[in-house]
């Protein structure tokens, strides 16, 4: 299957590099560009299937031009590729959005076998940062008892809720149909009223908003009663 990326990254030398690489493995870059701005906009022309974003960039840096991608509603995958290896950094970029957050010293195989993983629907994450994203859990779910004024969850549907609860676990929708007994296209359905009613964009938003809030340790009953 044929891949069609943009590239937004403020350092040409890199950006010449890399579409070299990726050429040579059967991608294709239907763009590469220096700025936050320019890669907006292409972005919105183009719809490649994925769009490879710096973090750290002058004028309109990584997470506004994520942020941006998200609320004008274009739903291709958004990988981070950067070098910061900073838990907030990774974070933000997940809560944005972001399918993948990979750093810039992988393998290019490595990074071709991430993208092809990221359109199949995973959300993949530089094996190095796995730790990170741990603890950040962690204090998430640690902290998620003080912040509890107003429950986001409320609105959902014990199924919704349920659903929900297996995203967080990292599941994909046929594993989810699977699990409960329905089908890809019912699961998909739920998914949608999810980030509705959350006011999230994308699974991963709400993957983490059920991590960092809780969800799972509020829902408390047995599987069996969510499942009626």
């Amino acid at each position: 299957m044929s891949l069609r990326v943009l590239l937004i990254d403020d350092h040409t030398l890199f950006r010449e590099g890399l579409e070299n690489l990726l050429s040579h493995r059967g991608i294709e870059m239907v763009g590469s560009v220096g700025s936050g701005e320019e890669g907006l906009a292409l972005a919105a022309e183009l719809e490649p299937d994925v769009v490879l974003l710096d973090m750290r960039m002058p004028g309109m840096g990584g997470l506004e031009v994520l942020r941006q991608i998200r609320q004008r509603g274009l739903e291709m995958a958004v990988v981070m590729l950067t070098t910061s290896t900073d838990e907030r950094d990774l974070v933000e970029s997940l809560r944005a959005g972001a399918q993948g957050y990979l750093l810039k010293d992988m393998e290019p195989d490595d990074l071709v076998v991430a993208l092809r993983e990221i359109v199949a629907g995973k959300t993949v994450v530089a094996p190095e940062l796995a730790p990170v994203l741990a603890r950040a859990v962690q204090a998430g779910e640690n902290g998620g008892e003080e912040r509890e004024p107003e429950d986001p969850f409320a609105r959902l549907t014990p199924r919704e809720s349920e659903i929900l609860s297996l995203l967080a676990e990292g599941q994909s929708n046929k594993a989810i149909a699977r699990n409960l007994g329905i089908s890809d296209g019912t699961v998909k359905l739920h998914v949608k009223a999810i980030l509705r009613k959350l006011g999230v964009h994308s699974r991963v938003e709400a993957a983490v908003m059920a991590v960092e809030l809780g969800l799972r340790r509020r829902q408390g009953e047995p599987q069996e009663k969510l499942r009626s």
